[in-house]
């Protein structure tokens, strides 16, 4: 199955742990199986900073580095026990639930959409800290 991808000019891709920059509109087409994360999907370790983050990026690297899979996934175990007991949402337990599934099976791609929800639920949450304490 061809995996087909546009990149505007400079945006960045890796692909098998390369990253790759386009220079002018580049649209691509994968024919065989690759790891690819665009760019709008990587994460610095410095932006790394709250509990989904920190597992975005232990599955992120896990994903993108096959090599050193191991450590990368004792990262994930570590970090999904942290945000599993500071969640009290049943719907953000499930998708965690769902997450940690995908990882087992080392579907890290898959496990790092859920991570993205995990990400957005986590910033909504905090962002009502706040309000609650005027």
């Amino acid at each position: 199955m061809t995996l087909r991808i546009s990149l505007r000019d400079g945006e960045r891709m890796v692909v098998n742990g390369a990253v790759v920059r386009a220079t002018g509109r580049v649209n691509l087409c994968v024919e065989n199986t690759a790891t690819i994360l665009r760019g709008r999907d990587v994460m610095t370790a410095e932006e790394a900073n709250t509990p989904a983050r920190l597992l975005y990026f232990a599955c992120m690297m896990a994903y993108i580095d096959p090599d050193n899979a191991a450590r990368h996934r004792d990262a994930i175990v570590s970090r999904i026990g942290d945000l599993m007991g500071a969640l009290e949402s049943p719907e953000a337990k499930r998708v965690c639930i769902a997450f940690a599934q995908k990882a087992a099976l080392l579907d890290f791609y898959g496990a790092l959409t859920d991570c993205r929800w995990l990400i957005a639920y986590e910033a909504e949450a905090m962002a009502r800290i706040p309000a609650a304490a005027e």
